[in-house]
């Protein structure tokens, strides 16, 4: 379990490749301060295990259903990537829920500077809009956002400074893909009431059922 909030940037340094899945070493420090064996690390949103690990990097192994899932399949030799620890019990929350499970990917279309903020306009694919909703939670690249405005097609986050120059999403460019993570209690209640046996919510049910 992650919270969204990025703690350092990485670089991938090496990495080898199959059609189907591959295997990242990636250049980090902080995220090295503690690490272990099978320690859960979050790469660009992507829940990763780590396999091996140097002082200066960790290597992590991408199966087929992430590879085809998410925009990990574009990473290069040189890339920069998000990483964030999974979350600590004492730590502070300060993002939201986030598994690290990726829902899909979307592409940038637009980038505008709105006073000291950055205004992007992602384009969704339409099985995951239904989880956008105006000041709901979404995860893009690992980067916890709040979502402020959903048309048909298409939703807007708002970047602060901070959030913009500390996260890979500052060095996106129109057109880029980025990994999409909904908000996880929303799919929860979604999936709910859409179960065969909830569909049909009604008052007589909720009275039925003791609320």
């Amino acid at each position: 379990m992650f919270t969204g909030i990025i703690e350092e940037l990485g670089k991938i340094h090496q990495m080898k490749s199959t059609p189907q899945a591959m295997e990242l070493s990636i250049h980090a420090k902080k995220i090295l301060e503690d690490v272990r064996l099978g320690d859960s690390i979050s790469v660009n949103g992507v829940c990763l295990t780590v396999t091996s690990f140097t002082s200066n990097a960790f290597t992590v192994d991408v199966m087929p259903e992430t590879v085809k899932a998410s925009s990990i399949q574009q990473l290069q030799v040189g890339s920069t990537v998000n990483l964030e620890r999974s979350m600590a019990a004492n730590g502070r929350f300060g993002g939201h829920f986030v598994s690290g499970h990726i829902d899909g990917v979307a592409k940038i279309v637009q980038i505008r500077q709105v006073a000291n903020a950055v205004y992007m306009d992602l384009e969704v694919p339409k099985e995951l809009l239904k989880n956008c909703l105006v000041k709901g939670s979404i995860t893009l690249d690992g980067t916890s956002l709040t979502v402020f405005n959903v048309t048909t097609s298409l939703i807007t986050v708002s970047l602060i400074p901070h959030t913009y120059k500390e996260t890979v999403l500052g060095m996106k460019k129109v057109g880029n893909l980025v990994n999409v993570e909904t908000d996880l209690i929303g799919k929860y209640i979604l999936q709910h009431l859409t179960n065969s046996q909830t569909k049909n919510l009604s008052m007589d049910f909720l009275q039925q059922h003791g609320f």
